[in-house]
Formats: C-alpha cells, sequence, structure tokens
C-alpha cells in the first residue's frame, strides 16, 4: 500500500458500544475524499468485545487494522503507540466516542498548506460549539487547569485536552519516542515538546459533543495537572535531550 495522506489512530478502552458507530461514521467521510487514508483502532487491554468488533469491522473495511494490546497502558502510552505505527503523512488521534467528528479534519488541511506542523481542535477559541454545554464545575476546572498549563510550559494554548489533534509524519516521529506520560496529561507533554523542537502548532474551533458517559473523572483533572508539572521539570533538566538536537 502506497503512503496514505491521513493516518486516524483512535485509542480505545471498553468502546465495544459506542465504536462501531464512529467507524462508520469516519469511514463513511474519508470514502468520499480525493486523499488515501488508513484508519488504526489501538485497543487498550479492553475487557469487553472491543478488539473483536474492529476485527469483525475490518472484513468490510480495507483501510481498517486493530493494534490490540491484551493489557491496560492507559491513553498516552496508546496513542504514542498508535502515531509511531501509522504510516500517513498527517496523524490525526480522536476519541473513539466521536465527540469530533472527523469531518473535522478538512478544516485542518488549510493550515498546513499554511506551513503548521501541527493542528489541535479547540473547545476554547473563537468559533468553536460544544452541545451539550459541560456543567458549570467542569467548566470552572477545565479553565483552572488550562490558565495553569498555559502558566507552565503551554502560553497562548487555549485548549490542550479536546481529543483531535494532527501531527505530521516528521513531527510524530520526533516527538512521541521522545514522551514518557502514559496516561491524561500525554496531550500536554506532546505539545510541549514539539513546541520547544520549533514545530509550528495552530488551535481551530472545532464542533464537540459532550457525551456524558465520558470516561474521563474528575481525579484526572488533578492527574494532567501534576503531569504538567512533571513536564515543566522535565524541560527544565533536559530529560527529553531537545538541548542536544
Amino acid at each position: 500500500m502506497a503512503k496514505p495522506f491521513l493516518s486516524v489512530i483512535i485509542p480505545a478502552y471498553n468502546e465495544a458500544k459506542r465504536l462501531p458507530l464512529t467507524l462508520i461514521d469516519v469511514d463513511r467521510h474519508l470514502q468520499e475524499q480525493e486523499y488515501s487514508y488508513e484508519i488504526l483502532v489501538v485497543n487498550d487491554g479492553s475487557t469487553d468485545a472491543t478488539a473483536e468488533i474492529v476485527r469483525r469491522f475490518s472484513a468490510l473495511m480495507d483501510n481498517l487494522k486493530v493494534v490490540d494490546n491484551p493489557e491496560n497502558h492507559g491513553k498516552g502510552w496508546v496513542v504514542r503507540q498508535g502515531m509511531l505505527a501509522a504510516k500517513g503523512t498527517w496523524r490525526l488521534f480522536m476519541d473513539a466516542d466521536n465527540s469530533t467528528a472527523i469531518v473535522e479534519f478538512n478544516k485542518m488541511i488549510p493550515y498546513f498548506k499554511q506551513g503548521y506542523e501541527v493542528v489541535i481542535g479547540s473547545r476554547d477559541v473563537k468559533g468553536a460549539k460544544m452541545s451539550p454545554p459541560q456543567p458549570f464545575y467542569k467548566r470552572i476546572m477545565g479553565d483552572m487547569g488550562n490558565l495553569f498549563i498555559q502558566a507552565l510550559v503551554l502560553p497562548g494554548l487555549w485548549d490542550t485536552q479536546c481529543g483531535f489533534k494532527c501531527f505530521s509524519d516528521e513531527v510524530a516521529e520526533k516527538v512521541f519516542p521522545l514522551a514518557k506520560i502514559d496516561r491524561w496529561g500525554f496531550d500536554v507533554e506532546s505539545l510541549a515538546i514539539a513546541k520547544e523542537l520549533g514545530y509550528k502548532i495552530k488551535e481551530m474551533p472545532v464542533f464537540w459533543v459532550n457525551d456524558i458517559r465520558s470516561h474521563v473523572s474528575p481525579g484526572a483533572y488533578l492527574q494532567v495537572l501534576w503531569e504538567v508539572v512533571k513536564v515543566r521539570w522535565w524541560l527544565f533538566r533536559n530529560a527529553y535531550g531537545l538541548k542536544n538536537n
């Protein structure tokens, strides 16, 4: 198979119920595009039928593949695995619940042409839409967390946690081998490494469906903040070896 234009990486943990509709939507939309693509589902040690469902779908979708991990490692670990297993010129990871639909990817393409090497979906910049709105306490926690992230590592980026991010093949192959965080703080870490390496990052508004069945617990917010502190420390100590690049 020739190098695809786009690789879609979908990390999945116990997504047997939500994943089928996501796969149908992604494949249906991408079949209508002029560019080539692959879909890579990375199963994070699910205890349900997630991997088996993807294998069944792969018989119907030529461009669909599954990476099946027998043990749970964390979203950051499997996104990293998927990014490095992918073959596409552009490598996008998105949520298994389809919170941000693949149709939003086409809005990224003009930014690639402007020279941006990383384009991230955002729920907090002008033009973004969210349905239904998040509960008040989640908005407050998110806003406070974002200010903390900006202060420590990523000034100017208003939403580092939206699960819809695209990296060029060069950036993916430079950034993800260096990443250390296996769980929720991986978004911040990958963007911080890309920024330190001098890659151009664009934040773009997206339409985001707020699924009340989300697997993200309130404790994940605190974990992200602690991992942001670790990223700041690792950057200071040159633990990623970036000053040698």
